[in-house]
């Protein structure tokens, strides 16, 4: 099984050194958390593709172990619009969060020794419910879903 802390450090790992686009493994965890950080505006697009390339079409053809999903990279006035990602939950310490504890992380104030959310900043959230898996604290929030908070962006 593929880690969060993989996907943090590669995505962080590549805007500072100026990558123009990413491909990490195909995974709904991988997608979920991407989706976020593209609705959030860090990333420009996210596409699937194989190995080679982001393409669709070989993407449906391809076997398991060469799918991957590709991400670019959104830089603004040649800076990275990502400046940092964090995990927050690891596997030796989930960090679970209830409704209550969700609305005082979102509106600034700190819970279970998390910081609070700064201005522009996104926390992604694993759910149990299975249409709404992964998303975005404020979300969750909106919904009333609670669940393990993963990583943190700004």
């Amino acid at each position: 099984m593929v880690l969060p802390h993989d996907l943090c450090a590669h995505v962080q790992n590549a805007f500072r050194a100026r990558h123009g686009k990413i491909a990490v493994h195909h995974s709904t965890q991988n997608l979920g958390i991407l989706s976020i950080l593209f609705r959030a505006g860090f990333l420009s697009s996210i596409t699937r593709g194989t190995i080679q390339s982001p393409s669709p079409a070989d993407f449906n053809e391809a076997g398991d172990a060469e799918r991957r999903i590709w991400a670019d990279l959104k830089y603004r006035d040649d800076r990275p619009v990502l400046q940092h990602m964090e995990l927050i939950s690891k596997p030796s310490k989930r960090v679970m969060m209830d409704i209550k504890e969700l609305r005082l992380l979102c509106s600034g104030r700190g819970a279970k020794q998390v910081k609070p959310l700064g201005f522009g900043e996104v926390a992604v959230v694993h759910t149990k419910n299975k249409e709404h898996e992964w998303l975005e604290a404020r979300e969750a929030l909106q919904m009333k879903l609670a669940g393990e908070i993963v990583c943190r962006a700004r």
